[in-house]
């Protein structure tokens, strides 16, 4: 059991008996009031997504999760199919299952998959990944890194802002939690 101040997104918890993943977390103090969380969940066995306070002296139950290392091999519709690195046995998870890391996976990549009760609920993502920028707008002349930001499409599809001197064939690091370019890859 831990504090319902010590709620953070990502977190999954057992709240009124069902397993929720915690998306949005506000600690709020209204006036002279007692101070509360204000938090977005969403029903991971659902997947219907519902808002609830806690008061700031509430104890909510935290779920424990295995982690095991899988590879991820291949999308088929969608379900996505991973490995695990030890003994082969593969798995597939929806769409939702995987969630917003789905846009920066790369066949062959290593993730943590999320196991409660043996049954896998979803992937945690890494802190970084190293993607190739395949479309962007061509660097300008005398532009530094403390210019405007400009779009550019990776090899997976998805487009993120990075700096002006970033051209196509880059590799960028990424954070996949935020979606933010980190730094350019030597």
């Amino acid at each position: 059991m831990i504090q319902a101040t010590q709620l953070r997104p990502g977190m999954i918890i057992i709240h009124e008996g069902e397993l929720y993943r915690v998306t949005v977390v506000k600690h709020l103090t209204p006036g002279n009031k007692r101070g509360f969380m204000q938090t977005k969940m969403k029903n991971i066995k659902t997947g219907i997504g519902t808002e609830y306070k806690f008061r700031s002296e509430d104890r909510v139950e935290q779920a424990i999760l295995q982690t095991r290392e899988m590879q991820y091999l291949y999308a088929e519709g969608d379900l996505h199919t991973f490995m695990d690195t030890e003994n082969y046995e593969q798995i597939a998870l929806t769409a939702g299952d995987v969630g917003d890391l789905l846009s920066f996976l790369l066949p062959n990549q290593v993730v943590e998959v999320e196991l409660y009760d043996g049954k896998p609920i979803g992937v945690s993502p890494p802190s970084t990944v190293d993607l190739e920028v395949v479309d962007t707008e061509p660097s300008m002349k005398g532009a530094t890194a403390s210019a405007s930001y400009k779009p550019a499409r990776l090899e997976t599809g998805v487009t993120i802002q990075v700096p002006p001197f970033i051209q196509v064939g880059d590799k960028v690091r990424v954070d996949p939690s935020e979606g933010t370019y980190l730094e350019r890859v030597k």
